[in-house]
């Protein structure tokens, strides 16, 4: 059984999706260069257990509103975990690598693994934006459209080396070849230690992790693909040494192997 699109990251896509409907929207110009889309969750438990929901995060920030206040995530390192129960909708907004950077006004590191109340960057003003999205039940774009007139009348100017940020993100991100941070540093043209302060002031994470975190993504996308997998030729498609590397990391990371994880597919679509 093949995966449902709920997004790379969301661990147990087939029983999330009998839990929550995802929605997207793409930004509009004005926002492109900062945001990479918005994303709209609802879900319905009343009456059921609470879900809880894991998620291999991604190297982005997202403004996030929700009840009872909008907050800013930083990128989550380890694995981040909603519990969802009653009935209820989250609207947010995925900021491209880098793209926060602007509106923050510094280092994006400092919201690593953390998330702060939306007020202490954006101001008191986007608490009347997030009770008009909460209290709507519109669709995805309708919602998108109220943060991004906020958004909009606050809009920095594009960054340079946010852009230069992004595309090194997306370059780690985009395929399996690349093996090692000094490889990228080396494309880019930059010492190793320049990189990673690119890194920390932008993106909020180092470039080992964003590059450890994208080989997990994929090792979970096979996982739950509906295929066996060869999980030591996997490991060296993805770069690793051998499989027990892969499976230290992917076991840290999600909180069980990979082979284990795989095997709870045929639950999650059950």
């Amino acid at each position: 059984m093949s995966s449902p699109d709920l997004g790379r990251g969301v661990l147990h896509p087939h029983r999330a999706a009998a839990v929550i409907s995802v929605a997207q929207q793409a930004p509009a110009a004005g926002l492109a260069p900062f945001v990479e889309f918005h994303w709209l969750v609802r879900w319905d438990r009343r009456g059921r257990p609470e879900h809880e929901q894991k998620v291999l995060a991604h190297p982005h920030v997202h403004l996030v509103f929700e009840a009872p206040v909008a907050r800013v995530y930083g990128v989550d390192r380890s694995v981040f975990v909603r519990r969802l129960s009653g009935r209820g909708q989250v609207l947010g907004v995925k900021f491209r690598p880098g793209g926060f950077r602007p509106f923050l006004g510094r280092a994006v590191a400092e919201l690593a693994d953390r998330s702060v109340p939306a007020e202490e960057v954006f101001g008191a003003g986007v608490a009347a934006v997030n009770e008009a999205v909460l209290a709507s039940e519109g669709e995805v774009g309708e919602l998108a459209a109220v943060a991004e007139e906020f958004l909009l009348a606050r809009v920095p100017e594009p960054d340079p080396v946010a852009e230069q940020v992004a595309g090194l993100v997306a370059r780690i991100t985009g395929g399996s070849d690349l093996r090692r941070v000094d490889q990228l540093a080396a494309e880019a043209g930059l010492t190793v230690r320049r990189l990673q302060r690119l890194f920390a002031e932008y993106v909020g994470a180092s470039p080992k992790w964003v590059l450890r975190r994208a080989r997990l993504h994929e090792a979970a996308e096979r996982a739950h693909g509906g295929r066996a997998v060869d999980w030591a030729e996997l490991a060296a498609d993805l770069g690793y040494a051998d499989q027990a590397h892969l499976t230290r990391d992917f076991t840290a990371a999600v909180g069980t192997s990979p082979a284990r994880y795989a095997a709870q597919a045929p639950i999650d679509g059950g």
